[in-house]
């Protein structure tokens, strides 16, 4: 396009001097360079518009000079100089609006390089300029916007009437707010719209600029999170469960501030600073509780004496520290059971699950829910009595077994004592009774009956229903005193018992009388397995270290033959277990003897699981059953 307006101007240049030079035409033909000049300013270069201006003064002169030479002065010369101030006017003209419109055009292009989108119309709302952003953002491009009123073009929606924002923006020069418009493609933007006002050096208004910034997603993020809070809110207000929003910003900037950070370190602090537990229990505050945790603590209103969780927690509370360190370890959530306090003081047993804020999350802001577990737990405290009174039916069933055994093992010590007392008495007879020897008969009378007086306590607290009582206990002596009461029963039907416990087993946790009744159970199964049986009839138990590459690992609870478990196999040279009543073994009232109650097994594993373990069996039909007892060792010196 610059090479045409170029040789328009030259040949228009050239069509000019032929004509100036060679007619007799008597008039300023000279001014046409005028046209010259403008055509070489279409080019929009400073050189063409120099070039045309000073070859039209050229062509001027010369023209000038064929036609008139050097000494007529008149009329033709008078029309020169016009000519010539003509084309030096234009070209200065030219170029100073040359100048005007590359300023023009540099800030069109900074306007262009805006992410908003910009046009420009005027008081009548015509659009004079529109930016490549609004191109983009709109779909009309700027030859099809410009000239189209704005209002009409976008469909544009105001916050308010539209004559008066047009006198704020006459009144104060500018205007700002949120309004709609609608898209080439019928899209509806919500924009945030800034307008100025433009005024010429008179004060007329010139034009006003539009600035928008489309905020839709914006908008339509700030309703998804107000749609969002509303739909926490119902269903934090409307839940069963009790919800407490707590704020633990203060315990963690506590936590920092001491370099606790970390599970080992506040582990160590906690140990040697227990009293720090009731300071982080003050940090945590209570920001918000629904109303359901509201009618489980007995309150109107949260307000009501709940600043911090030691407003809520029991004194003797175990699970907040559980809980910090869960917190300062990143674990997600925390799970427990624990008991809240009333008002009044009475206490409320609860489950709860309390999830954490990342470290990223600067509201810090910790969820807790909480279900009531009254019923559940006097539900399981009547399971236990319940489980209590069936084991102790099944202790006096397995003790009418041992009748034999038991009469046997009291008639020794009380046969001692007689023959004993006999002895001292004739001693005591003699012409010169032997004082020597019958105190020796009452050292022998006065061990035995205390012989017999442990038996009798030993069959009673077998016997008894007191409540379970936890304590540290050898397995070696627990062995040791299940197999003194089956003893009898065991020579009785000619079983050969071998016990074989290995040294330095770590001491366990648990009631004594509850796992000599698994024991007892075991092995009284056991010997009524082999009774009959021409073969051999061997029965051992062992107690080793759990190991998952035990043979028993194969079991559904193998998974309890971990590291710090001990394990008691009760394995039998009988006749084994028949395939299709494995499955069945543990199942309550399930029994393969004839005057059975279905209920030992079942017991003897509930009673492994209350300890922390298990009892499985390993079955080879034919060969013999082991049955195999893990339990939880402690942490503590092992026993000799």
């Amino acid at each position: 396009m610059q090479l045409v307006f170029r040789l328009a101007a030259l040949l228009l240049a050239l069509a000019i001097f032929m004509v100036d030079t060679f007619t007799s035409f008597d008039g300023a033909v000279a001014v046409l360079y005028v046209v010259v000049v403008l055509l070489a300013a279409r080019t929009s270069r400073r050189a063409d518009i120099i070039v045309a201006a000073t070859a039209g003064i050229v062509l001027t002169i010369a023209a000038y000079l064929d036609s008139h030479g050097l000494n007529h002065v008149g009329s033709p010369t008078a029309r020169a100089l016009v000519s010539l101030a003509a084309i030096g006017i234009a070209a200065l003209l030219a170029l100073q609006n040359q100048s005007a419109t590359r300023k023009l055009a540099s800030q069109a292009r900074l306007l262009n390089l805006s992410h908003d989108m910009i046009f420009v119309r005027d008081h009548q709302g015509v659009i004079t300029f529109w930016n490549r952003t609004a191109e983009d953002a709109y779909g009309w491009p700027a030859r099809a916007a410009i000239g189209r009123i704005a209002d009409d073009l976008l469909h544009t929606r105001y916050p308010d009437r539209r004559d008066a924002i047009e006198a704020e923006l006459l009144a104060t020069g500018s205007w700002d707010g949120t309004l709609e418009q609608q898209t080439r493609a019928g899209a509806t933007l919500v924009l945030e719209s800034r307008w100025v006002l433009q005024r010429d050096h008179h004060g007329r208004v010139a034009g006003v600029m539009e600035t928008h910034r489309d905020v839709t997603d914006r908008k339509a993020a700030y309703a998804a999170l107000v749609s969002s809070e509303r739909r926490y809110r119902r269903m934090f207000d409307a839940s069963r469960i009790g919800v407490i929003q707590e704020d633990w910003r203060a315990v963690r900037a506590e936590l920092s501030a001491m370099g606790l950070m970390n599970g080992p370190a506040l582990a160590a602090h906690l140990a040697r600073h227990p009293e720090f537990i009731d300071h982080a229990r003050r940090l945590a505050k209570v920001d918000d509780v629904n109303p359901a945790f509201l009618a489980m603590v007995g309150r109107r209103h949260a307000a009501e004496g709940m600043d911090s969780v030691d407003d809520i927690l029991c004194d003797d509370d175990r699970m907040y520290a559980r809980s910090l360190l869960a917190f300062v370890q990143g674990d997600a959530f925390h799970e427990g059971e624990t008991e809240i306090v009333r008002p009044d003081g009475s206490r409320v047993p609860v489950l709860f699950t309390i999830t954490f804020p990342s470290a990223d999350d600067v509201a810090g802001s910790v969820l807790v829910f909480v279900v009531d577990n009254t019923d559940r737990k006097e539900a399981q405290d009547a399971l236990l009595l319940a489980q209590a009174e069936l084991a102790h039916a099944a202790r006096v069933a397995t003790l009418g077994e041992l009748t034999a055994s038991i009469a046997h093992e009291v008639n020794q010590p009380l046969m001692a004592v007689v023959t004993s007392g006999d002895a001292g008495m004739r001693w005591l007879r003699r012409p010169q009774p032997d004082l020597h020897e019958v105190g020796l008969a009452m050292e022998r009378i006065i061990s035995e009956g205390r012989r017999a007086s442990e038996i009798v306590k030993r069959i009673r607290a077998f016997l008894s229903k007191a409540p379970v009582q936890q304590a540290v206990l050898d397995i070696a002596t627990v062995i040791e005193e299940a197999t003194r009461l089956v003893a009898h029963e065991l020579t009785r039907e000619r079983v050969a018992l071998q016990v074989d416990i290995e040294p330095g087993l770590p001491p366990i946790m648990g009631d004594r009388i509850q796992l000599q009744q698994v024991l007892v159970n075991l092995m009284v199964n056991a010997s009524q397995a082999m009774a009959g049986q021409t073969r051999p009839r061997r029965l051992s138990v062992s107690a080793e270290r759990a190991s998952a590459s035990h043979e028993g690992a194969a079991s559904e609870n193998a998974a309890s033959d971990a590291p710090g478990m001990i394990a008691v196999t009760v394995r039998d040279t009988g006749p084994g277990i028949a395939p299709e009543d494995v499955e069945r073994l543990f199942d309550p009232f399930f029994t393969t003897k004839p005057q059975g109650m279905g209920m030992g097994l079942p017991i003897c594993r509930t009673t492994a699981q209350a300890h922390g373990g298990a009892l499985t069996v390993h079955n080879t039909p034919g060969a013999g059953a082991a049955f195999r007892l893990t339990l939880a060792a402690t942490q503590g010196i092992p026993s000799t």
